[in-house]
């Protein structure tokens, strides 16, 4: 298993490497095709982590759990909506709760990380060899919102709803990957993606087939459970394995 990261160096430039412990061995950038290596080492303590890559594109898929669904049907087709890129919050930035907002929660999920380009319609297994790895997402949700607007664009698409990191896990078998989240440490989430009711190459398959994915696009693939209420102060975590844990305070 490899664990890519982005990151900002003390003199503000931005670069890309592996890591492994607290050490960065940066690679050149893009490293979708080929990791080379530039020589350069940093202490992780020494760089600001940024989100892992710079999606095009980042899709959502809803209700892709059954401990999600709370007695309601299956959706078909599935529930896919997408997230703009002025969402997009890293490693300990803050969720920024909107003026007017009363019922904010966390949905941690696995996120699927495109590697090379794709456009359906396509095999299960091109589909799968399309993803280059797995990072964490939370993909932060107004319930009131949500509910009372005809689209989620300012329920999931508010600045700082679409946090992800803090690395890139390659090498992962997409049926056994764990995902947690903690509230002020206390756990709320749990599940492994063998839970999926629509597993990752499915979800990669149905979104190429209507629209060409590029390296570095990301799918957030579902939250299960039911998650609890965040207040002003809280601190959420999203680990999945191999990818870190991803760190957020609610301001």
């Amino acid at each position: 298993m490899a664990r890519y990261v982005r990151f900002v160096r003390p003199d503000g430039t931005a670069g890309a490497g592996l890591l492994d412990g607290d050490r960065i061995e940066a690679v050149g950038e893009p490293f979708w095709d080929e990791t080379v290596p530039t020589g350069e080492t940093l202490a992780l303590a020494d760089v600001r982590v940024l989100p892992p890559c710079e999606p095009r594109s980042i899709v959502c898929v809803g209700l892709n759990y059954a401990s999600h669904l709370a007695g309601r049907p299956i959706p078909d087709p599935p529930t896919l909506f997408f997230k703009p890129l002025s969402s997009v919050a890293g490693p300990g930035e803050p969720i920024v709760m909107p003026a007017g907002a009363g019922h904010l929660e966390p949905e941690g999920e696995v996120v699927a990380v495109i590697g090379r380009r794709l456009k359906g319609p396509v095999s299960r297994d091109d589909a799968l060899a399309a993803v280059f790895g797995y990072t964490c997402g939370n993909d932060v949700s107004e319930r009131t919102w949500q509910r009372a607007d005809g689209q989620w664009w300012r329920a999931k698409g508010s600045d700082t709803f679409g946090v992800f990191g803090p690395t890139i896990a390659t090498g992962l078998d997409h049926a056994a990957i764990g995902l947690w989240t903690r509230v002020n440490g206390v756990e709320v989430q749990h599940a492994t993606t063998a839970e999926l009711i629509r597993d990752i190459p499915e979800i990669v398959r149905l979104v190429s087939g209507v629209m060409t994915l590029h390296p570095g696009d990301i799918i957030y693939t579902g939250t299960p459970g039911e998650p609890r209420p965040l207040a002003r102060g809280d601190v959420v975590e999203v680990e999945v394995t191999g990818a870190g844990i991803l760190r957020n305070r609610v301001v």
